[in-house]
This record gives structure tokens, C-alpha cells and sequence, in this order.
């Protein structure tokens, strides 16, 4: 990592640290970071925890679909690491967590996943745009205020996912399964393209 980790952290954030080691084994490597700013790992950890609760609009293996596309487009190796440990725990299908860098030509995903996977990619890959068609499509699945829980999530992988890598935080073993980083292709925005393609 590009920033050293501290010998001793804050009485305020030791709760936080118990929780991760009593979960995963171990404290994460992002969390010695955030760590170092006591307010800010709260107010992240709040965040997160607020958009990954049980009771979320967003199912959870479609919460992991988008956490996992948006690490592989960021090329962070810690979040699709971690990410993708919870992916395969939420989903039944080795083969779609697999296919998930290469989505849109596996018949693995059904159309409300493309659609979220289209939208999650317009707003992480820079100088594309998420356009109406794209907003048309997600309120065919899901209502304006899961609209705006979605797009939560996507932008709070993507300010999760540039830390790390701006930090060259590694993964750290979560994942046994071999998730690819990115297939390296420029995706089209438009569904109405992929729709084309496949017709």
C-alpha cells in the first residue's frame, strides 16, 4: 500500500475493527486506511451499511453484481476480491460470476441484470453518459426511490473502488473463485444496441 498503516488506531474506531476481523478473519487493508480518519471511516462504513442492508429495495445478488462490475472496471484488486466473496455466497451460479466481466455476451444474466449492469457501466466508464433510455428501462424493475438507491451504491463502489486502487490496496485471499478483472472492451451504453446485436 502507498500509505502506512498505524501502529495504533482510535478508541473510536476499535468497534469497527472488531467487526471486520470477527467477519472475515481479519481486519481489511481499506479499513487501516480509512482508519486513519476516524470520522470518515464512520461515515463510510455508515454509508455502505445503509445501502447494503437486509431490508434493501435492490436484491442482494444484484447489490453484488453492481459492487463486482464496478471493482472490475476500476481494475481494483482488493474490491473484487472482497466483492466477489460475497457475490459468490449470494449467488447460486459459478458460471454468471464467471461471465460477469464478459456480460453482455453470456446468456447467463436475465434482462434486469443487463439493465443494471448497462446502467452501472454508463456511469462508471469515462465519456459515457447514462441517457433517458437507460433511466426508462431501470423504472420497468424499480421505482424512483430505488432509482436513487441504485445509483447510490454504483457511485459509492466507484469512490470505494478509485481509493483503493489510488492507494495500491491488494486483495487480501477472500476469493476462491477465479473473477476476471475486466475484458478490456469498450461497452456500448445502449440496450437498444445489445437488444440489435442479439436479435
Amino acid at each position: 500500500m502507498r500509505i502506512s498503516t498505524k501502529k495504533n488506531y482510535s478508541f473510536l474506531i476499535k468497534p469497527l475493527l472488531w467487526l471486520q476481523k470477527r467477519h472475515y478473519g481479519e481486519v481489511l487493508n481499506p479499513a487501516l486506511l480509512w482508519g486513519r480518519k476516524p470520522a470518515l471511516f464512520w461515515l463510510v462504513a455508515g454509508f455502505f451499511g445503509v445501502l447494503d442492508r437486509k431490508s434493501s429495495p435492490i436484491t442482494p445478488v444484484i447489490r453484488s453484481l453492481v459492487c463486482v462490475r464496478v471493482s472490475q472496471l476500476n481494475d481494483c484488486a482488493f474490491c473484487v476480491d472482497a466483492n466477489g466473496m460475497k457475490l459468490a455466497e449470494r449467488c447460486d451460479s459459478v458460471d454468471k460470476i464467471k461471465a460477469l466481466a464478459q456480460w453482455r455476451h453470456s446468456d447467463q444474466f436475465s434482462e434486469q441484470e443487463r439493465i443494471v449492469l448497462t446502467y452501472v457501466e454508463a456511469m462508471t466508464i469515462t465519456g459515457q453518459k447514462v441517457t433517458e433510455e437507460m433511466l426508462n428501462d431501470l423504472k420497468q424493475s424499480f421505482d424512483e426511490d430505488t432509482i436513487v438507491e441504485l445509483t447510490a451504491l454504483v457511485a459509492f463502489q466507484n469512490l470505494s473502488a478509485k481509493f483503493n486502487t489510488a492507494l495500491d490496496v491488494p486483495a487480501q485471499g477472500f476469493c476462491s473463485l477465479p473473477i476476471q478483472m475486466d475484458d478490456n472492451n469498450t461497452p456500448s451504453t445502449s440496450t437498444q444496441t445489445e437488444r440489435d446485436s442479439n436479435s
